[in-house]
């Protein structure tokens, strides 16, 4: 089972260019659609802190990243 979950919609744009660096880098990953699971919405908005902003991406470490950017995701992923 992936360690890293993903917060998101399929639509979302930061959600597509989220999983294509994970597929760039061949990253497992769960990705949990909120369009169709309200528990990951509530989940998204409690780890943002109340704010509703995806993707939401949370990594075995425990820390977050909400609307990374293609750089900050890749350089967070390679540096496990």
């Amino acid at each position: 089972m992936p360690e890293i979950t993903m917060y998101g919609t399929p639509t979302c744009k930061d959600c597509v260019i989220a999983k294509r660096v994970f597929d760039e880098l061949g990253t497992e990953y769960e990705f949990r659609n909120m369009v169709d699971d309200q528990d990951a919405t509530e989940i998204a908005i409690e780890l943002n802190n109340g704010i509703r902003r995806i993707p939401v991406i949370q990594f075995p470490d425990g820390t977050i990243l909400v609307e990374p950017s293609y750089d900050d995701l890749q350089t967070k992923i390679t540096s496990f």
